[in-house]
């Protein structure tokens, strides 16, 4: 709501500042402009005010730097349990994840399943035909329903009582944070702000050719190719939507496989699908050098003839969201290319907590929620212990998902442990034969006859995830796994198999 004040009302508003800036001091003129920043923030009265003279800080029991998904339920859970809570975020509500990661490839992921499912059942020799996509109308979606959720989120937060400020903060010291021309005091401060596209020496990207994946994903016309530089979970979704839209793509992996971070074997099996879907998969091979030529992308490779491409996309990894912060003006630390160092309570300095992608340490929008609202618990003194998130679950989506959670057997070994694997084939599975995506299987590795980790391949494995996690942090034994009954027919039972099944021992050195 706007409103404007008469001419005599002006006058009033000139005696009232003078009285306030003159006669009843500094205190009582910050408890004032704090009034009317809550409630009279949309009126020309809060800036004819802010105008007038210097910006006093407002005191907050917590300050929460970026309004992702970590940043978001921290300051909700703060001002629901009655601290004083201000969010702070520079861009759009959600983070990455809602605006231009999780969501967005999600979506479009899911919307172009429909390709993926006719060509199996085309190759099936059951459907004919086509289907043709309006990628500018699926834009115009994406955009309603991020629209839809910030607003959404907006609401909650003033229903809690959370004050958003839009902008950036910037740490000024004496528990300090300045917003554009307002500072905020605080008792306490929660860091996540993120991370962003990574890039490296000679491959950055120039938005229109060359992109990032916020670029990929705002593409309102398909191109005809695509190199995409980088085989992990962002090269491979992106990868995998522009292919099923009938863009010719190339990938590149400079590592020995597809989804490196993944088991070996998961790795093997993605690539055999992805290749036998066409896509031209180029691992162990480094780019040297981008350049734009007629409208088009070359990319040098080293040692390998050189490609083009109408886009480029860099799929190579995240950086964090921390260069403006002046962390040191608090005595925050960082390490790499700007991590937040966070001890074992996710404490960066003194009442100071760095959660999310900014810590380094799992750069997922579930580990930040759950990092959040550790953090909270902490600050209100109900969980005194270190911060233990237990096996964090991950997921590649697309037409085979990948799923891992828990020690795998590259970390056992790591470890000289000694460990067994069971497995399961999803071939014989209902379910997967009626998508006719057979391909794929699960696998749980074991230690001293207890879960330690659970892996997969296969179509629609994200939905196993949480009970693989559950299995692997509750440590079952086979005939805890045996007590339970699995649905039929459904993907669960692949991973009753899986857990059931023979266990082959892997000794150390093995």
């Amino acid at each position: 709501m706007k409103f404007w004040l008469p001419e005599a009302c002006s006058s009033a508003l000139d005696i009232a500042w003078l009285f306030l800036t003159r006669v009843a001091g500094r205190e009582t003129l910050a408890v004032f402009v704090s009034g009317l920043m809550v409630r009279m923030q949309s009126c020309d009265i809060y800036f004819s005010i802010k105008e007038r003279g210097e910006w006093f800080a407002v005191d907050y029991d917590l300050v929460v730097l970026g309004g992702g998904p970590g940043g978001y339920k921290a300051a909700l859970k703060a001002a629901q349990n009655g601290l004083k809570t201000a969010l702070v975020e520079k861009a759009g509500l959600g983070g990455t994840c809602l605006n231009r990661g999780c969501v967005p490839t999600k979506l479009f992921l899911g919307a172009t399943s429909v390709l993926a499912g006719l060509e199996s059942q085309k190759k099936l020799k059951l459907a004919t035909g086509q289907a043709v996509f309006d990628l500018q109308r699926l834009q115009a979606r994406k955009d309603s329903i991020i629209n839809a959720s910030q607003n959404l989120m907006r609401v909650s937060l003033e229903k809690t009582g959370v004050q958003l400020f839009n902008g950036r903060g910037r740490l000024r010291g004496g528990k300090t944070v300045r917003v554009e021309d307002r500072e905020l005091s605080f008792t306490n401060l929660i860091l996540a702000t993120g991370s962003e596209s990574g890039a490296l020496p000679g491959l950055k990207p120039d938005h229109e050719y060359i992109l990032t994946s916020t670029d990929a994903l705002c593409l309102t016309a398909v191109p005809r190719s695509m190199i995409v530089i980088g085989a992990g979970a962002v090269g491979l979704e992106i990868g995998q939507i522009f292919h099923r839209l009938g863009t010719r793509i190339t990938m590149i992996e400079a590592l020995d496989r597809v989804a490196p971070m993944e088991d070996r074997e998961v790795s093997v099996e993605l690539f055999r699908y992805l290749k036998r879907q066409g896509m031209d998969i180029r691992t162990g091979v480094r780019v040297k050098a981008l350049s734009i030529d007629n409208a088009l992308v070359r990319v040098c490779l080293e040692g390998r003839e050189d490609l083009e491409a109408e886009k480029c996309l860099l799929a190579l990894g995240r950086l964090p969201d921390t260069d403006s912060l002046n962390l040191e003006a608090e005595g925050v630390q960082t390490y790499g290319p700007g991590w937040i160092k966070a001890d074992s309570f996710l404490g960066a300095a003194d009442n100071i907590y760095a959660i999310g992608d900014v810590n380094g340490r799992s750069l997922y929008a579930h580990s930040a929620e759950h990092q959040g609202e550790y953090v909270l618990e902490h600050i209100l003194g109900r969980d005194e212990s270190p911060y233990d998130p237990g096996p964090v679950p991950s997921c590649i989506y697309g037409s085979l998902e990948v799923i891992r959670t828990g020690l795998g057997s590259q970390e056992l070994t790591s470890a000289g442990e000694t460990f067994s694997v069971s497995s399961a084939s999803l071939a014989p599975n209902t379910i997967i034969q009626s998508h006719g995506l057979i391909q794929g299987f699960i696998k749980v590795f074991w230690v001293r006859d207890r879960v330690a980790g659970i892996t997969g391949v296969g179509h629609g494995l994200s939905g196993l995830i949480t009970l693989a996690q559950i299995a692997t942090r509750e440590r079952w034994t086979r005939k805890e796994a045996g007590r339970y009954i699995f649905a039929h027919p459904t993907l669960d039972e692949s991973l009753r198999e899986a857990l059931l099944g023979p266990q082959i021992k892997n000794e150390p050195g093995s």
